[in-house]
């Protein structure tokens, strides 16, 4: 098939393009400018308004490009997908045909496959962008320290791929919130899809709840009451959230969420108070124990 969309974009490139029966070929190559990059794309499969869509991303579709939508096609996405994909990150049309492969091929070994592959691509595009030791260290990280299996990490990636673009320190700190904070365990934190949802808003609804008290910590596996599913917390619009759940209204979340902001803007001007007046206390001590060494020794 690979071959076939190629070919088709070489004799497109060439200036070639369907002649309708009953009427002579034009002499010589289309004089408008963009024929031949258009009827290239309709040989790979676009519609002509989809070309045309393609084009005006980028005028002029060299050889390279060509096959950078064609690698998009193969993964098994229809024109209609890879134009979507090509329209919301242009940059994938600059992407080496072999880097396209490879990705896909990275992201196969991790079990994504057939129409995980394609939806996950789809959903995040950057997939083919991100740098391979960021995304190599997320899957380290998920595996080793939070302790998911491969079938759950599998299940991680097809329904949360952007968990492959996050900053490890950031993606852990999110896992031991819920973890040790919230007491869920992995299998539950793959059911609720936890990746999907900032780490900002989860804690907001954490803790309104907690503050609330309809939600505990549990105690070495118990709570004196029944906490929420993990999975209402986060799948629930805000409005069912409030209703539910919280059992408030808007106006009483967005007063917690400004109030919770400022304690945490306080929280982290006191750190960093405390944080000078230790580096402080050590330039004294450094200069006090100087000034011991330069007294001269007692006979």
């Amino acid at each position: 098939m690979a071959g076939r969309l190629l070919r088709g974009c070489g004799r497109a490139a060439a200036g070639w393009a369907p002649v309708p029966r009953g009427l002579p070929a034009a002499p010589g190559p289309c004089p408008r400018r963009g024929c031949g990059e258009a009827a290239g794309l309709r040989a790979m499969g676009f519609s002509e308004e989809q070309a045309r869509r393609l084009l005006g991303l980028r005028p002029r579709l060299g050889p390279r490009h060509r096959e950078a939508a064609a690698q998009l096609l193969l993964l098994g996405l229809s024109a209609e997908a890879a134009l979507g994909l090509l329209e919301r990150s242009p940059a994938l049309l600059e992407l080496p045909a072999e880097r396209l492969q490879g990705r896909a091929g990275e992201l196969r070994r991790l079990g994504l496959d057939g129409g995980q592959l394609q939806r996950a691509v789809r959903r995040c595009p950057q997939l083919f962008t991100v740098p391979r030791k960021r995304m190599a260290a997320a899957v380290r990280l998920l595996r080793e320290r939070c302790l998911f299996t491969a079938e759950q990490l599998r299940e991680v990636l097809g329904t949360c791929p952007a968990v492959l673009l996050e900053e490890p320190r950031r993606l852990h700190h999110h896992f031991q919130y819920v973890y040790f904070r919230m007491g869920v365990q992995q299998k539950e934190m793959v059911k609720a899809r936890l990746f999907r949802m900032p780490f900002a808003e989860l804690r907001n609804r954490h803790i309104f709840l907690e503050r609330r008290g309809l939600y505990q910590t549990p105690h070495k596996g118990q709570t004196q009451i029944s906490n929420p599913k993990l999975k209402d917390i986060l799948q629930l619009p805000e409005k069912d959230f409030l209703a539910s759940l919280a059992r408030s209204t808007p106006e009483e979340y967005e007063v917690f969420k400004k109030l919770l902001a400022q304690e945490e803007e306080e929280e982290e001007e006191d750190e960093e108070d405390e944080d000078e007046e230790e580096e402080r206390d050590a330039l004294y001590a450094e200069e006090d124990l100087d000034s011991e060494e330069s007294k001269p020794a007692r006979e």
